[in-house]
């Protein structure tokens, strides 16, 4: 069974478990968003859930209920079960959850972004590790965030390229982003995925090095996108249409106020604010759209590059999840 496979059959018991148990009805006087999120990197959302008083809409026409994930894989099962309404999403997980899952979605929103010259999440060894090519990862063990995180489609390619099958030559690992410097460190894996802000905090204490990063793989690519089901946009367009003015907005405050994103994302992440202030929105950080704009000619690219490598198992159309009105920037 494919891991793009076993990961939507796994995940869907313990997805809808985990809302019984944690998250109890919502009162209904005013509409309430269902919103999942994670960690890294997540501005607009950071400035939604930490500042919400900067948004007029929100805690008055709307409400959001925040559910954490680890990581995008889970999310896109728990879309398909109908317990989040809107999303954070790897290009690759939202495609396999469509293919795989039946995932009916609009892609409303783009958080992050890389493109030449800024910075890339990237697997780093031990700086006198002798792992120096894909090659030398095979039967390696390898941390990723998440299994089906959208990271994995870079990694994949990265060991196709390098003559690896990546679901038979390394042992894939999860290991979340605020663990991986711990452990590479430890020696737990060989190589460990690594993702800001952790990744300033472990290259300030040395002795890794960088053995590839994402854009190595695709030089401009989106990393993580906002999706709302299709069943929560069509039937509710006005809650749609305020959530996505929102995040147009939050992310617009975000690029302005660098010295408030800055401590919104340590409230966030826990990040010690000198440790975001060396790259936070800077040429080391990643590359974010004006008004969150999705760029759907990259993500077309991206779905056509997994379908050429087999990491998709058809042709998937990004305008498919394009809405012609409820999209970033909405103002």
């Amino acid at each position: 069974m494919s891991i793009r496979r076993s990961i939507l059959r796994c995940c869907g018991t313990a997805v809808l478990t985990f809302f019984a148990l944690t998250h109890p009805s919502v009162a209904q006087d005013v509409p309430t968003i269902r919103v999942g999120w994670t960690m890294p990197a997540e501005d607009s959302k950071y400035w939604l859930r930490q500042r919400p008083e900067q948004f007029p809409h929100l805690g008055k026409d709307y409400k959001i209920e925040w559910v954490q994930f680890q990581g995008t894989a889970p999310m896109v099962q728990a879309m398909i079960a109908g317990a989040l309404d809107c999303s954070t999403q790897g290009p690759l997980s939202l495609a396999n959850g469509h293919i795989d899952g039946g995932l009916e979605s609009y892609v409303v929103a783009e958080h992050l972004g890389t493109a030449p010259g800024s910075f890339a999440p990237y697997w780093a060894v031990l700086e006198d590790s002798p792992i120096k090519t894909a090659a030398d990862l095979k039967d390696k063990t390898v941390s990723i965030n998440v299994l089906g995180s959208g990271l994995y489609g870079q990694l994949a390619l990265y060991l196709k390229n390098g003559g690896l099958n990546p679901e038979r030559d390394i042992r894939l690992v999860e290991v979340g982003f605020s663990m991986s410097e711990d452990a590479l460190r430890s020696k737990r894996v060989d190589a460990a995925i690594m993702n800001q802000p952790f990744a300033a905090k472990a290259e300030g204490a040395g002795g890794i090095r960088k053995l590839f990063s994402v854009s190595d793989v695709i030089p401009k690519s989106i990393m993580i996108l906002e999706a709302c089901s299709k069943a929560f946009v069509d039937s509710k367009p006005e809650l749609a249409t305020l959530y996505v003015k929102d995040l147009t907005t939050a992310m617009e405050k975000a690029v302005a106020n660098r010295e408030e994103t800055i401590r919104v994302a340590s409230e966030v992440t826990k990040a010690p604010i000198p440790v975001l202030e060396g790259f936070y929105l800077t040429d080391k950080d990643f590359t974010r759209n004006p008004g969150a704009e999705p760029n759907f000619d990259v993500l077309q690219q991206m779905f056509d590059l997994y379908q050429e490598t087999g990491m998709i198992s058809q042709k998937v159309d990004a305008s498919a999840f394009h809405h012609a009105k409820i999209v970033a920037p909405l103002r």
